[in-house]
């Protein structure tokens, strides 16, 4: 019998690759708002509400991927702006955690960002002369970077206060429904972009792991990425098998 994995915002960029790349492998189950049309099993919730939640995450779900996110504007200048990233980019993160200990889910993978960070990368370059690594003080040009590590911080306390659950932190570089499209179009993409292949092979990597509690940064072996993967090769055995260089040969018409 197939491992249930539940996906949290996965209807999604995200959502929608890990479909295709696991749904052989895993028994997916979508959880959204937005309705998919990638999955046989779709559930429609608000994930910011935590009653309706519980009871919408399957019970045999052997793990969960968090991939709620919301766009907002001007969040730090909007009050309502302001609740809106919250409820989605903290108390939901929260009550995912809280979610997988109550229904006692052995696993939650938190897609968190390379925007923790952000201070120190322009343009997909480092400023800090090396590559990012996790062990950077967190430092972050807005809103939703602070509540992307707050998050990763409470499930640092939730992991700690409880034996039977593991939680990886993912911070995504950039990932794109069309990547051959992008990078021919985004100089920045060309560095930071987390092919479709090693999306799929660092999620299910995370899935896999026996880490108790990790973050690590998601991003191909680009030439001249911003962020290092060092810790994700050495604990999660991840070792990128397509980057930006490769998917431009792909589209060698523009080239």
């Amino acid at each position: 019998m197939k491992k249930k994995v539940t996906i949290l915002g996965g209807a999604g960029t995200i959502g929608t690759i890990l479909y295709n790349g696991l749904h052989d492998k895993y028994d997916i189950v979508i959880l959204d708002k937005n309705v998919s049309e990638q999955s046989a099993e779709f559930v429609r919730v608000d994930a910011t509400n935590f009653d309706t939640l519980l009871h919408s995450i399957p019970k045999d779900s052997g793990a969960l991927i968090n991939l709620l996110t919301i766009k907002t504007e001007n969040e730090l200048k909007d009050v309502q702006n302001f609740h809106n990233m919250t409820n989605i980019h903290f108390v939901s993160s929260f009550y995912v955690l809280h979610a997988a200990i109550t229904l006692g889910i052995p696993k939650v993978v938190y897609a968190s960002s390379n925007h923790t960070t952000d201070y120190y990368e322009n343009n997909g370059f480092s400023s800090l002369g090396r590559e990012i690594n996790t062990s950077d003080y967190p430092n972050s040009c807005g809103l939703y970077g602070v509540l992307k590590f707050a998050s990763e911080n409470i499930g640092q306390v939730l992991a700690r206060q409880t034996d039977n659950l593991s939680i990886i932190n993912l911070r995504i570089g950039s990932v794109h429904p069309d990547e051959q499209k992008a990078v021919t179009e985004d100089d920045r993409l060309l560095r930071t972009i987390l092919s479709h292949e090693d999306t799929v092979q660092l999620f299910d990597l995370a899935l896999q792991s026996t880490v108790k509690y990790g973050t690590y940064y998601g991003v191909s072996d680009n030439p001249g990425k911003p962020w290092s993967t060092e810790s994700a090769f050495r604990e999660l055995g991840y070792i990128s098998q397509v980057n930006s260089v490769e998917i431009l040969k792909r589209g060698n018409h523009f080239i």
